[in-house]
């Protein structure tokens, strides 16, 4: 593992442990895919991955005017993954879905006739999907693996490629672009990708039912999932500390965090509120009053979870990020 520029350059291996490790403060449920489009390939001479990332950054900073590089991790051809944001950080990836998100940039042009997939990368790219569902607690499917394309720019709304999109990840991207290609051709390799690291197995959705007002934040250094209420049930999974779920129902010392029945221990587990944001936009403030630095803003509809209230004010991070409770349902 490498440290330069404030990134952090590791192998698929090392991202698996690094992972592991990290204390996540905010529900994760979007898994997005990107490619750079330029730089492609050709950028890349196989030792040149910071003077790459610091291009990148300096580019979103400068020209954008973005607070960081929009990224949360950027995958090279020889297979090595960049750490370019804390996981707790909100990236820049897609319009209106970036609070619950992960923004992968996979480095190349992969729209047809364009940069040819290393084996390296393509294996780096699977793992690293499945790893990211397993951690979060994530089916792999195309509602929480999703690709820029079937998002409309301007609106932020899912289209499925209609619209005003870019070809991102690329027309050739695992055979296509398409939600269809995806089903097809890549879906399918990142699941096998997660059985064997055992994660969520597909199984047919049953009726959505609603969330209770709460999530929950593992604090076991492991933390099993059984298919009941109760340590006789079956293991589906295990949840690594830091990892947040939602909660369905709470009964007798389990919590239900999922639509399929899956539970888990409650006192390994630390309840928040959650809440959402009811203005178009929200400031989010080092401390709790009006006179503290602004930080950023969140969207309406947003979706938070508050640790703490005080002097009207709710943190909704496990560092100093405030909002105004008067804005909050």
């Amino acid at each position: 593992m490498e440290t330069k520029f404030g990134f952090q350059l590791m192998d698929i291996t090392e991202f698996g442990s690094w992972l592991a490790n990290q204390q996540v403060s905010r529900v994760i449920s979007l898994i997005q895919n990107h490619h750079t489009f330029l730089p492609d390939y050709t950028h890349f001479t196989g030792n040149n991955h910071f003077a790459r990332l610091k291009s990148m950054k300096e580019y979103h900073m400068v020209k954008n005017h973005w607070s960081n590089i929009a990224q949360t991790f950027t995958t090279f051809p020889d297979g090595k993954i960049a750490v370019c944001r804390s996981l707790n950080d909100i990236p820049v990836g897609i319009k209106g879905h970036n609070s619950k998100g992960i923004c992968i940039e996979h480095f190349g042009n992969f729209d047809r006739d364009k940069d040819q997939m290393t084996p390296e990368h393509r294996d780096a790219i699977l793992k690293m999907n499945a790893m990211l569902c397993k951690k979060f607690n994530l089916p792999a499917d195309t509602d929480h693996i999703v690709y820029h394309h079937w998002y409309d720019l301007k609106s932020g709304q899912r289209l499925n490629g209609k619209g005003i999109t870019k070809s991102c990840p690329g027309t050739a991207f695992f055979g296509g672009n398409k939600v269809e290609d995806a089903i097809a051709g890549f879906i399918p390799l990142v699941q096998a990708e997660l059985t064997k690291m055992g994660g969520i197995q597909p199984t047919p959705q049953p009726e959505v039912s609603t969330a209770t007002t709460y999530s929950g934040i593992v604090s076991a250094p492991t933390l099993n999932v059984r298919k009941g209420a109760g340590t006789s049930f079956p293991l589906t999974a295990t949840l690594s500390a830091g990892s947040t779920v939602n909660i369905f129902e709470i009964a007798n010392g389990w919590l239900r965090i999922s639509n399929n029945g899956e539970w888990v221990a409650e006192k390994f587990v630390i309840k928040v509120k959650k809440a959402r944001v009811l203005p178009n936009s929200l400031n989010v403030r080092s401390g709790p009053g009006a006179t503290y630095g602004k930080l950023g803003t969140l969207a309406k509809d947003e979706e938070v979870m508050v640790y703490e209230t005080r002097d009207g004010f709710c943190r909704i991070d496990i560092n100093e990020k405030w909002v105004a409770a008067q804005f909050l349902a």
